[in-house]
């Protein structure tokens, strides 16, 4: 959602400066690319990129920026990129483009910012918002690139973040809290995400925050959160795994004993809770005693839905160093996952008879949205709901989501 939010402020940005933008895969003159380096085959895809919208236009022009830009620039330099920066300072890409230069920049990477740059406003054009509160980590968990690729962690002034919240139109009626990590959100360097949302709750809008560590839920914060009118019981909690020792070698900062006491506070508040989380199977040196732990935690936890991973190798982690399983092991352990996976989605839909969806677009004969705990609605209605929050009665499960039964329009 962050690198969503980024490129979204870039094509305002272009916009404004009297281009015309498109997000699409499609024809045309200049082609910004924002790249991901989150996993390699992100990366892979980032450099893809280049190649496939060649095939749109081979005299197009090519800019690139982002995370795997910041970590090799010189892999989309060689593939004939005019301009390669990093992370900093992404907007002045749009500077490059006006000018147009017809020699090539090359690297424009810039050191790593040490405090947040608050410079990326998007345009916000649909339904459901995003807004950017937070960059770079401080976690250093032993198989990710990002905080040596996004820096350490910084905070957006929460003056600026209710600023932008207050200007956004009126038929804009979510708003979605991103960063790199949400929970590590600070006013003058104390940890104030549930202050943030509080002050948020009053515009009327729906709330709902990114992926979140399991930190954040405190009795304290859940105990806030409950008092909000606004807040959408969808809580993205990063699980990686279910085996403590497995943890200890991704450096993850808690057991699986106090993520599930973390799990049970919010359904104790919400329980209906939509609790979904991230898992990587083939963590190097995995045995099948602790991937059985991983199966066996997810079981008793009973997620809404999962987010199943691969472990992707990224040199100069410390993961790295470590003996990497074989692809088919992977594989398999990543098929066991899948199936409880939809287990636990079919599960999770049939406990919810009722919710309030906000209809975002419409798919054929269905208008299709979210409840507040993020069930993906399918909903037939002779009346125009697009853009509306509706009352609706859920059904059977349905193309990744469940039917549902439109009942009345509620704003």
């Amino acid at each position: 959602m962050y690198n969503k939010s980024d490129s979204d402020s870039i094509k305002h940005y272009l916009k404004l400066k009297g281009f015309e933008v498109s997000d699409k895969l499609e024809y045309a003159d200049v082609y910004i690319i924002n790249t991901c380096a989150v996993t390699a085959e992100a990366e892979k895809k980032s450099r893809q990129m280049i190649a496939r919208c060649k095939k749109f236009n081979k005299s197009a022009k090519f800019f690139v920026c982002g995370c795997a830009s910041q970590n090799n620039p010189e892999q989309f330099l060689s593939k004939g990129a005019l301009y390669v920066s990093g992370v900093a300072a992404k907007v002045k890409i749009t500077d490059y483009v006006e000018k147009m230069k017809e020699k090539a920049a090359g690297n424009l990477v810039s050191p790593l910012p040490l405090e947040y740059e608050d410079d990326m406003h998007a345009e916000q054009d649909r339904m459901r918002a995003y807004i950017k509160i937070q960059d770079g980590c401080n976690n250093f968990c032993s198989y990710c690139l990002i905080p040596y690729l996004r820096g350490r962690s910084r905070s957006r002034d929460i003056i600026s973040i209710i600023k932008e919240v207050a200007s956004l139109p009126e038929d804009i009626k979510e708003v979605v809290l991103t960063g790199i990590n949400v929970t590590d959100y600070k006013i003058d360097g104390k940890p104030s995400l549930l202050t943030l949302l509080e002050q948020l709750d009053g515009f009327g809008k729906r709330l709902r925050l990114s992926s979140m560590e399991e930190s954040l839920v405190g009795e304290e914060f859940v105990r806030g959160i409950k008092n909000l009118k606004n807040f959408c019981p969808h809580f993205h909690l990063s699980l990686q795994s279910g085996s403590e020792s497995v943890l200890k070698r991704m450096n993850r900062k808690y057991t699986p004993a106090e993520f599930l006491q973390s799990v049970e506070r919010i359904r104790s508040a919400f329980p209906l809770a939509g609790i979904t989380t991230d898992v990587i199977v083939g963590f190097p040196e995995e045995t099948e005693q602790e991937f059985n732990e991983t199966v066996e935690f997810i079981k008793k936890v009973r997620f809404s839905d999962l987010h199943i991973f691969q472990y992707s190798r990224r040199n100069g982690t410390v993961a790295s160093r470590q003996k990497d399983l074989p692809p088919e092991v992977k594989q398999a352990r990543f098929e066991i996952l899948n199936g409880l996976k939809d287990e636990l989605k079919t599960e999770f839909i049939k406990k919810n008879r009722l919710g309030k969806v906000l209809i975002e677009e419409k798919e054929g004969e269905f208008y299709v949205g979210y409840t507040e705990n993020y069930i993906k609605c399918y909903i037939e209605s002779r009346k125009d709901i697009l853009g509306k929050i509706v009352s609706v009665k859920i059904g059977h499960t349905f193309n990744g989501g469940a039917k549902a039964r439109f009942k009345k329009v509620v704003s």
